[in-house]
């Protein structure tokens, strides 16, 4: 027996509210969690009238349970035949789980493809990624593991440091409670050890730490600032287990204060409560269950408190996190948080996740810490310290090799544990209005200019990524007929620039450029020389200064520079003024930044090129005049 989802048989049924339902002896057996006869059954009654969809996914559902994996994906599938909408997510999972086990990974990604319009974006990124490391096929981590000396024949889990010792739950048969002595093995139990020599738990016993009880106590979680332990236990009434108006009896959370004093903390007749953990440094307390607003079986959640007492209602870790599968068993260690899913793309049943906490707007990806802790069967209760020569921890499993239904198992790991991920999210603006831009492009590459990854902004200009560590990153966002933004870090700058967005500004050419005297130009405020001179006053650097960011923004840029004067004074004189003002331009710009490839000329034209009818000879008011005196930033290629 193992004390990990919502659906085990640690939530007890009074054997009365089935009655009212069952039709058949195959639903009889289901109910009962009795799978193998529930199957047997169910084939009978098949071969006399058709089953009901919901026994069809109840037998699909025990082949399940009893890892025949080749005829739970067969009855899946036959079931999403009839109706492909008629798979809750969370039996999806199952069916996906099932082809994965039977090696059929091509199958796999077929229906993913099928359903990509029904899935979170979230849980396709977390596969590709997940896929993508998994596929390499070596340990992420080179992990010293070690089944303990103290584990049964019966099911051992749930590790909990505890001062100088460590918990765990168990129904070993000296776990006899008052309420069940006529049957061993029924309800869980706390038990204490002792932590020996290299963290080797040594004399486990009965932990006297917490209120005699007579029914189901476990998961423990100890918080040492403020001694106090959290764990779960069954709700009750008078002494009685507790029923809701359909016959169930849940699992609670409590805690025992230093005062001994004991509380509860979550109760719900109808809703199950799992593995308490408490976060010290922002008051949060996390726990698995399975409410109405869940992602597929059981999630993840937290609460705020405030000295002990819940100040927001349960808070749903979200989709990065929560999968149509179960998330179970939240620790958090150095930042990172770790926890159990049975989420398809494992290595088998549960397998332990690692995500980091310290991204910007949430959660990085959840990385499977590979094959090093996690195994073909179930890992979760993953606890984690340092021991001041690397890293030490515990967890459960029931892989092959063991002593009981689940055991106990230590390790030591040298460094921090999992794969470290470069995660970066932000929004390509607009530098003219500061909206977001649609369609933009982010590269990502690494040290040596390769692009590592591609992806296009939404239509909110947002984007994300995240990869696998590297010693330099560079971010590039791009559009065509825009400007360009890139950034580079190294590993320091690449910690820094996972804690807030990185938005990035880039500005269209059409934005910065106009149409006049039917040629592009660079879209200026008009300036004038002073009578007769050729001098950059600072009224025309300061337009000149607008053609250089121009440049900064389109490096490509080829720009010709034209200068014309009215047709006051001799043409001569004229001619060789604007001359002499087009490379007094020319030479500002090459000292601001502006490269010899950017000015591909310059030239004075004098009163060659009069737009007004102010010839020689005419009269004209000075300001019609003043309009023929101008020069003009000719954009000369197409971008």
């Amino acid at each position: 027996m193992r004390f990990k989802i919502a659906i085990i048989v640690l939530i007890l049924f009074g054997s009365f509210t089935f009655g009212q339902n069952i039709k058949s002896k195959g639903d009889l057996y289901f109910y009962e969690y009795k799978y193998q006869k529930a199957i047997q059954e169910y084939v009978k009654e098949k071969k006399k009238w058709p089953l009901s969809i919901e026994q069809e996914l109840n037998l699909a559902d025990s082949y399940f349970k009893i890892k025949d994996y080749k005829n739970a994906a067969l009855s899946y599938i036959n079931v999403n035949k009839t109706n492909d909408t008629i798979l809750s997510t969370h039996r999806f999972n199952k069916m996906l789980q099932s082809l994965s086990k039977n090696g059929e990974k091509i199958r796999v990604d077929a229906f993913l493809e099928s359903k990509s319009h029904l899935l979170s974006r979230e849980l396709l990124e977390n596969y590709k990624f997940n896929k993508e490391i998994l596929s390499n096929k070596q340990d992420i981590d080179n992990f010293h593991i070690k089944n303990l000396t103290i584990n049964s024949t019966d099911a051992d889990f749930s590790p909990a440091f505890y001062k100088d010792k460590i918990l765990f739950s168990s129904n070993r048969k000296t776990a006899y409670k008052k309420g069940n002595k006529s049957s061993k093995n029924e309800y869980l139990d706390i038990y204490v050890a002792k932590l020996g020599n290299g963290g080797e738990p040594v004399n486990p016993n009965s932990f006297t730490g917490i209120p005699e009880f007579d029914f189901h106590e476990a998961t423990p979680f100890y918080v040492e600032k403020y001694e106090r332990l959290f764990y779960i236990r069954s709700n009750t009434n008078g002494g009685d287990m507790a029923f809701d108006e359909n016959g169930k009896n849940a699992l609670a959370i409590g805690s025992m204060d230093k005062n001994n004093v004991f509380s509860y903390l979550l109760k719900d007749l109808s809703t199950s409560f799992y593995y308490p953990f408490f976060d010290e440094t922002n008051n949060r307390f996390y726990f698995s269950a399975n409410f109405e607003d869940s992602y597929g079986g059981t999630d993840l959640y937290y609460v705020q408190t405030n000295n002990g007492q819940i100040m927001s209602a349960p808070i749903n870790l979200g989709p990065k996190i929560n999968t149509p599968a179960n998330e179970i068993a939240p620790y958090i260690h150095n930042g990172s948080l770790y926890y159990s899913s049975d989420i398809f793309y494992g290595f088998g049943g549960m397998d332990v996740y690692k995500t980091n906490l310290k991204v910007a707007g949430g959660y990085s990806i959840p990385v499977n810490l590979g094959s090093g802790i996690n195994s073909a069967q179930d890992d979760f209760g993953f606890i984690v310290k340092d021991s001041g020569n690397g890293l030490i921890g515990y967890f459960s499993s029931n892989r092959k090799g063991g002593v009981g239904d689940d055991d106990l198992y230590s390790f030591n790991v040298s460094r921090e544990i999992g794969l470290k991920t470069f995660a970066i999210k932000g929004r390509v603006i607009s530098l003219k209005n500061r909206l977001g831009i649609n369609k933009a492009k982010v590269e990502l590459t690494d040290s040596k200019g390769r692009i590592v990854k591609e992806i296009y902004t939404n239509e909110d200009g947002d984007y994300s990524f995240e990869l696998p560590w590297l010693s330099q990153v560079s971010v590039i966002a791009t559009k065509e007929g825009h400007s360009s933004f890139s950034v580079t870090f190294n590993e320091e700058g690449m910690a820094e620039a996972q804690k807030a967005p990185l938005n990035m500004g880039i500005v269209a050419l059409n934005d910065l450029v106009e149409e006049k005297e039917e040629k592009t130009v660079i879209k200026l405020n008009k300036f004038y020389f002073d009578k007769g001179k050729s001098v950059v006053t600072p009224l025309i650097a300061k337009e000149l200064d607008k053609v250089i960011k121009a440049i900064q923004n389109f490096p490509q840029l080829q720009l010709k520079i034209e200068s014309h004067t009215s047709s006051k004074g001799w043409d001569t004189t004229n001619k060789k003024l604007s001359q002499k003002r087009a490379d007094a331009i020319k030479i500002y710009l090459l000292q601001k930044g502006a490269s010899v490839s950017n000015i591909v000329g310059a030239l004075g034209y004098g009163e060659e090129k009069i737009i007004n009818r102010c010839v020689n000879g005419a009269y004209c008011l000075d300001f019609l005049h003043k309009q023929n005196e101008r020069s003009l930033i000719i954009v000369t290629n197409s971008l």
